[in-house]
């Protein structure tokens, strides 16, 4: 443990690139995380509602995965496997294809991109344009799905859009479900837009979109919104991607954020809580007709980690042989939800937003929020914002948080509220 925080913290400022993001509202030098918590190099004690962005969905340092990883290593197994074929690998597409795909009723290829999530996105776009021999992509409001270039070109955000430094072409924008006040429907919208020759929009190669939009702001789609543009892409020849980086895996319900909503996408792309330890992973799930890349046509010298693997088939078959894990989180989701409304009863003008374990409070104000992130923090709890002005309050808790932190998380988050509303009123008298 470093003794002298100071001087550590001043080589990150010192040598760290600027692009340096979540450490700027925590500064703190962290050195241990166990569960649903993590310590500093002062001996405090943070509650965790940030998950790594949902990286972390079993929480920190699982022990059953830990074990395994660690006699994994001790044993000499590969610790890096281009994608050769190995023992960890088909142990995980074994745990995989028998607890998540058969399941649900999915025959899918299963794809090893790089290891990030924008690797993935990359690729799912990649294919799309392959089979369809099309070039355009539909994509939303708000929607997140990376900063590399193609993946970028379909995030909306414009903060980074401006980071590209240069066009970014092929993507269509379409307003996301709600994103029209009032009873305007978004889908009637794409549906004319489509339909009409004139319209100025190429035929697409694929939809791309999330149900729940993390970085967006915690926008949740309805059911019957997603099962609408699944037709639509369908009737138009358009492949459906989901995008269930940060809401899958358990975040939302079910093991993809999809699986209630009566639909089958196309492709899936997967990564965040895919390995189960925070560990780089990322997935292109694609229908078997779709598969069509030639060997390497989507590569990289890390598409697979093999560490991963061993963690990841630990995750599935720990958490999803059956609808256990579910039930637990269904019922976590609901203290969420009953908290939140305290919350935001607090704020004039705040609603709750999201779904499953993937909620919060807009409130309106992206410095509001942020002014509540930071009280929290200095009452011990890690919690970050979303959307497209900082505006929403985000809870991203571990799935595994006992019911006893995790209500305690909740309080602290239901305080720094209040303060930050008894100062702001008290600015304003």
């Amino acid at each position: 443990m470093p003794t002298d925080t100071s001087a550590e913290a001043t080589v990150f400022k010192r040598r760290e690139s600027k692009a340096r993001s979540y450490c700027r509202n925590f500064d703190t030098i962290f050195t241990r995380a166990q569960g649903s918590e993590l310590t500093d190099a002062e001996g405090n004690t943070y509650i965790d509602f940030l998950s790594g962005c949902s990286s972390l969905n079993y929480g920190h340092n699982d022990t059953d995965m830990k074990v395994a990883l660690i006699e994994h290593i001790t044993s000499d197994g590969l610790a890096h496997g281009l994608d050769l074929h190995t023992d960890a690998k088909a142990e995980f597409l074994e745990a995989f294809e028998s607890n998540i795909l058969k399941p649900r009723g999915m025959d899918h290829k299963v794809m090893f991109t790089g290891p990030t999530g924008a690797n993935a996105v990359e690729a799912a776009l990649k294919l799309a344009r392959k089979a369809t021999g099309r070039n355009n992509i539909i994509a939303f409001t708000n929607g997140f799905h990376g900063v590399t270039m193609g993946a970028l070109a379909t995030t909306g955000n414009a903060y980074h859009r401006e980071g590209a430094g240069t066009t970014l072409n092929g993507v269509t924008r379409m307003p996301y479900d709600g994103f029209f006040p009032g009873d305007h429907d978004a889908a009637d919208f794409l549906e004319a837009m489509l339909k009409d020759s004139s319209s100025g929009i190429d035929a697409p190669a694929a939809i791309l979109l999330e149900t729940v939009q993390g970085e967006g702001g915690l926008n949740a789609a309805s059911p019957e919104w997603v099962k609408r543009v699944a037709a639509l892409a369908r009737e138009h020849g358009a492949l459906l991607i989901i995008d269930d980086i940060q809401a899958g895996c358990g975040r939302t319900g079910g093991f993809f954020s999809f699986e209630d909503m009566g639909i089958i996408p196309d492709i899936v792309t997967l990564a965040k809580s895919v390995s189960g330890f925070g560990l780089p992973m990322a997935l292109m799930l694609v229908r078997p007709e779709y598969d069509l890349f030639g060997p390497a046509e989507h590569n990289g010298t890390f598409r697979g980690n093999t560490h991963a693997f061993v963690t990841a088939r630990v995750a599935i078959k720990k958490f999803w042989p059956d609808d256990t894990f579910r039930k637990q989180t269904d019922a976590k989701a609901r203290i969420l939800t009953s908290a939140l409304a305290e919350v935001a009863a607090l704020v004039p003008g705040a609603r709750l937003k999201g779904r499953g374990m993937m909620q919060g409070v807009d409130v309106q104000s992206g410095d509001l929020a942020g002014d509540i992130c930071s009280r929290a923090f200095d009452r011990g709890l890690i919690i970050e914002t979303s959307g497209s002005e900082d505006q929403v309050v985000k809870v991203l808790a571990p799935l595994t948080t006992p019911d006893e932190t995790f209500r305690r998380g909740l309080t602290i988050l239901l305080d720094a509220t209040r303060d930050a509303m008894e100062t702001k009123k008290m600015a304003a008298e």
